[in-house]
């Protein structure tokens, strides 16, 4: 329906975040604005993050929100709503409160103690940016109910929006293996190798199928040298581009999704973005035993496996069972 018809009005959001633009979490939320909002976005593709978020400001500063309906903050809302809700007026506020700054930073990456005057700092912006928001996104119900119990969030205010996949890069296809993997059972793992992952946890299961010879794993992200287990059956790639990236996981047999941390309980309460990718090309996962997966996933013994976290041996014998499952069922 036109914005000019008569007894319509058009109703206006702004999109604010300091991630670059073409973050998937950004675009998904942008889409969903768009079917009820004209949208303005304020962010940028810059790559330092400190260039971005000045911008944010700046750009802020110089807008006139007088007409706004709708504030929506993306990535990192604590450095916005905090220093902003002034300039917002009569607009209501939305967050995507996708992480915690107190919970990443202290439990997380165990940046500072608990203890410490900049833990108690950080979670006292978390506590101030939740109780200015008039709707507070999350990734997950699981991770919405702590952001309740230990930030203090109102449940009422709360929404789960589930990632997504880009299904214009991630779709189901078939690619041939390479030469060298032609007679082998790929599995694929790609992340960040951030610590809530549980690189480590892989990486030692991995090791078990050094007398295997039918197997072949792929590990994909910035795993550190030390930390890579040798052999003939364990392929590396430091970085591979997006399209790059979905013809490996289109050749592949079974790919990991986890988390597979058994210590940060973070990874407890979220649902691996790799997963969303997996699933919108119809692979075989295997999940960490945890309440969020279980919001979306149920394991059926065919193409969705779980397996505790943080036990290395379990996930080897998991994998070996989905194998066995996977070809039994081709």
């Amino acid at each position: 329906m036109s914005g000019n018809q008569v007894g319509y009005t058009v109703k206006k959001a702004v999109f604010i975040t300091t991630k670059n633009l073409d973050y998937l979490r950004n675009t998904q939320e942008i889409n969903e604005l768009k079917k009820d909002y004209e949208v303005t976005v304020i962010g940028y593709q810059d790559k330092s993050y400190l260039l971005r978020v000045l911008k944010v400001y700046l750009s802020i500063l110089l807008m006139s929100f007088r007409d706004v309906d709708l504030v929506f903050i993306g990535f990192a809302s604590q450095l916005v709503l905090p220093v902003w809700k002034w300039k917002f007026g009569r607009a209501k506020v939305s967050i995507d409160f996708f992480i915690s700054v107190y919970d990443t930073m202290v439990f997380d990456r165990k940046k500072v103690k608990p203890t410490s005057m900049a833990a108690k700092i950080m979670k006292k912006i978390d506590e101030i940016t939740l109780k200015n928001a008039d709707c507070i996104i999350c990734d997950t119900k699981t991770h919405g109910q702590y952001f309740v119990d230990d930030l203090g969030a109102d449940p009422a205010k709360l929404k789960v929006l589930y990632l997504d996949a880009d299904c214009n890069i991630y779709y189901p296809r078939v690619v041939k293996k390479p030469d060298e993997y032609h007679d082998k059972f790929v599995v694929l793992y790609f992340g960040s190798v951030i610590p809530l992952q549980g690189v480590e946890v892989l990486l030692k299961a991995v090791q078990s199928f050094s007398n295997t010879d039918d197997i072949i794993f792929e590990i994909i992200g910035p795993v550190p040298e030390q930390q890579k287990v040798e052999g003939d059956y364990v392929y590396y790639h430091p970085w591979l581009s997006q399209n790059e990236l979905a013809e490996h996981i289109a050749y592949a047999d079974l790919c990991l999704g986890g988390h597979f941390s058994g210590d940060i309980m973070k990874a407890k309460r979220c649902i691996a973005g790799k997963t969303y990718i997996y699933r919108a090309m119809n692979k075989p996962v295997i999940l960490g035993e945890n309440a969020a997966n279980h919001e979306l996933f149920e394991e059926n013994h065919q193409d969705i496996f779980f397996v505790e976290m943080g036990n290395a041996e379990a996930l080897a014998k998991v994998i070996r069972y989905a194998k066995q499952q996977i070809e039994k069922n081709k």
